[in-house]
Parts: structure tokens; C-alpha cells; sequence
């Protein structure tokens, strides 16, 4: 404990260690915390930190217990807000954690609260992007019958889009790649398989954050669909009527990438 009763957690920002913060936290009655990344703690940032080691028995007990406290929309809401990735947001997790334990009463339609309040906006921000990645991924179709996507989303919301990509493509194999988070979702027509691989092998311009521009051999028919596809957008582009303002607003650059009508 530092001067001012603050202690000072560091975790591995998974669900996991999250969770463990929560079961610390109430172990040594430490309400006053403040979360950190092992990295960010491990560079001095702080004097006195504690680390917290993910115990899934103690994270099972802590997520069992919010399960009997909160509705199926608040732990979905928590689940949301963990993918986001943000240290703010975890902050908000932990201090909502200790809220919810503190009450005898159902606390998540408390909105004056500032961490009820928090979740519930980053949740509408991963969803936003949840949607926004199950409409603007594109496949590109390999020789060997994959089909293959690379994505770089601002939160984690590979788990969230699989049940989506399951439903609407069944019959065919697909790989859907985080760049940034150096894993993937790989469907073999059968299960949902999470897997990693170098992805500087499937595209050479990763470094440089271009379109998708596989190393891998394109099926031919691919390969013709793509260029029909650009011509049909040019012949119905109307460039003196277009308003790029208003354009990004519905279609914000960072998704121009996956849409081959980008270019041209």
C-alpha cells in the first residue's frame, strides 16, 4: 500500500487477471485501487505495485458471483466493455465490481454512478465496431478454396463477429486475421478454431497498412470478380456530385482498406 491507502495493481489486461484484481481486492479488503498493465508497471511507473497472477479457479469464482447478481444484459454489457482493451475501461470494471458487491440492491441501472455510466458507453463503442466489422470485412478467395481476411479493429471483437461468420458463410472455409492482435478465427466447415500465425506471410504491405494485397495465389475467378467489381464502381461513380464529407462520416477511412472499391 502506497501513502493515501491507494494500492496499486498490475495485470496482464485479460478477463482473467481482471477478474483476479476483483478477487485481490476483496481477499486484503484493498478498495481503493488503482490498475495498471504489467508492462507500464514493469517500466517504473510506479514505486509500490502489486502483481496479480491469473488463477482461473479464482477468476471462476468472482465471475460465478457477478452471475448471481447481475441480468444476462449487464454481464453481456461487462463482457463488451473487457473487450475494449482499455485501461480506463478496466478501471471502470473493477470499481463497478466492487460496487455491485458492496450493494444488496441491483446497482446496473444506476447511472449516476460514473463506472455504471462508463460500461454502458464502452459497450455501445465495441458494439459499434462489432457491427461495423461484420459489414466491411471482405474475403479474398485462395487457390486452395480459403477464404481469407485481414482486420485490424480497434477493440478485440473477433469473439463477438464469430457467430455471425459462422451463420452466413457454412459452407465454405474462411480465416479471419486481427493484424494487430497477431491471431485468427479460422471455420474448417465444422468448428470455430482460434490460431496464430506470422500474418507477414499472408500480406506484404501489413507494414505500410495498405489494402489487402495477399502473398498468397488468388483463385482466378477471384481474381475477375475483383476487377468487375472495380469497374462496376467506376462506371457509377459520379465524381462531380461526390461529397467526401459526408461519405466519411457513414464510411470513416480506417475501413477503406478492407473494400476493394478503394482501390481502384
Amino acid at each position: 500500500m502506497l501513502g493515501g491507502g491507494v494500492a496499486y495493481y498490475y495485470f496482464d489486461g485479460s478477463m482473467v487477471g481482471l477478474l483476479n484484481c476483483v478477487f485481490r481486492a476483496f481477499q486484503f479488503k484493498e478498495f481503493q485501487v488503482q490498475l495498471c498493465l504489467t508492462e507500464g508497471a514493469q517500466h517504473g511507473l510506479f514505486s509500490t505495485v502489486v502483481e496479480i497472477p491469473n488463477h482461473e479457479q479464482h477468476a471462476q469464482r468472482v465471475w460465478s458471483a457477478l452471475q448471481q447478481k447481475l441480468s444476462r444484459s449487464a454481464l453481456r454489457q461487462f463482457y463488451f466493455a473487457s473487450l475494449s482493451e482499455s485501461l480506463e475501461a478496466y478501471q471502470h470494471l473493477f470499481n463497478y465490481c466492487v460496487y455491485v458487491f458492496q450493494q444488496q440492491f441491483s446497482v446496473e441501472k444506476d447511472y449516476l454512478h460514473p463506472s455504471v455510466l462508463a460500461i454502458s458507453q464502452w459497450t455501445k463503442k465495441v458494439g459499434r465496431e462489432k457491427h461495423r466489422m461484420e459489414a466491411f470485412v471482405r474475403f479474398k478467395k485462395t487457390t486452395d478454396g480459403l477464404f481469407l481476411s485481414l482486420v485490424r479493429p480497434d477493440f478485440n471483437v473477433l469473439p463477438l463477429i464469430q457467430p455471425h461468420f459462422r451463420r452466413r458463410y457454412q459452407d465454405q472455409r474462411w480465416l479471419i486475421y486481427d493484424e494487430q492482435r497477431k491471431y485468427g478465427l479460422y471455420y474448417d466447415l465444422h468448428d470455430v478454431h482460434e490460431v496464430g500465425m506470422d500474418a507477414n506471410q499472408i500480406d506484404r504491405n501489413l507494414q505500410n497498412g495498405s489494402s489487402q494485397s495477399f502473398q498468397l495465389q488468388l483463385d482466378e475467378q477471384e481474381v475477375l470478380y475483383d476487377q468487375l467489381w472495380k469497374d462496376y464502381f467506376n462506371s457509377i461513380n459520379i465524381k462531380e456530385r461526390q461529397n467526401i464529407k459526408l461519405h466519411v462520416q457513414y464510411l470513416p477511412k480506417r475501413y477503406w482498406r478492407y473494400l476493394n472499391e478503394k482501390y481502384v
